[in-house]
């Protein structure tokens, strides 16, 4: 029950810090409890497809903010350009948390 509990707390966080209205210690926070939940299911094999799928998810949507970044009105680009910021950050921690469950995969096969 507690992995179903950081997954979804995971899927909530991953929502949050998505929204570019965030207040910067909001998401500094957001971002703290969600590297405590991902450290709660970093050492569980089992959870290596749930967080393929965020990272995959996250690439996808990066991509999809950077190339609509060109078409942004020069009056909203600064703040298209924050969004985009913001998208990195979360999957650089996704990415990472992959590279971290996919070391524990090799190391045991």
């Amino acid at each position: 029950m507690d992995k179903f509990i950081a997954r979804v707390n995971i899927d909530h966080y991953i929502g949050l810090l998505n929204d570019p209205g965030l207040a910067p210690k909001v998401r500094a926070t957001v971002t703290t409890l969600l590297i405590q939940e991902m450290d709660k299911l970093r050492g569980d094999l089992e959870q290596h497809n749930f967080a393929e799928r965020r990272a995959a998810d996250g690439r996808d949507q990066l991509k999809h903010l950077r190339s609509r970044l060109d078409l942004t009105p020069e009056r909203h680009r600064a703040e298209a350009e924050r969004v985009v910021a913001n998208v990195e950050a979360v999957q650089h921690l996704l990415e990472d948390f992959c590279h971290q469950l996919r070391n524990k995969v090799k190391e045991h096969h």
